[in-house]
């Protein structure tokens, strides 16, 4: 029961540390001081966090960082067409 509790806080802590960054980038597309391959990295944990969860079936490891998976994917992205596409 504690350990789930637990899970349940790192969840909260961990999309709600995430969710400010991606609204800002969302609503104002700045991107200038995100480091790029930074948050492809936190995308690609996610991601596995995201499997693992999966294969143990814990639902706050996988919900948590399936929601900071998509909010990584997005910041990435906006970084991306800002970074390549944007200057062109």
């Amino acid at each position: 029961m504690l350990v789930t509790i637990i899970g349940y806080a790192a969840a909260i802590c961990m999309v709600f540390g995430y969710l400010p960054q991606a609204i800002y980038t969302i609503r104002t597309r700045d991107t200038e001081g995100i480091a790029l391959p930074t948050f492809l990295l936190m995308f690609l944990g996610s991601v596995f966090f995201v499997i693992q969860g999966f294969m143990l079936g814990n639902a706050p490891l996988y919900i948590t960082n399936l929601i900071t998976a998509t909010c990584s994917a997005i910041v990435f992205g906006i970084k991306m067409y800002n970074d390549y596409f944007k200057k062109r």
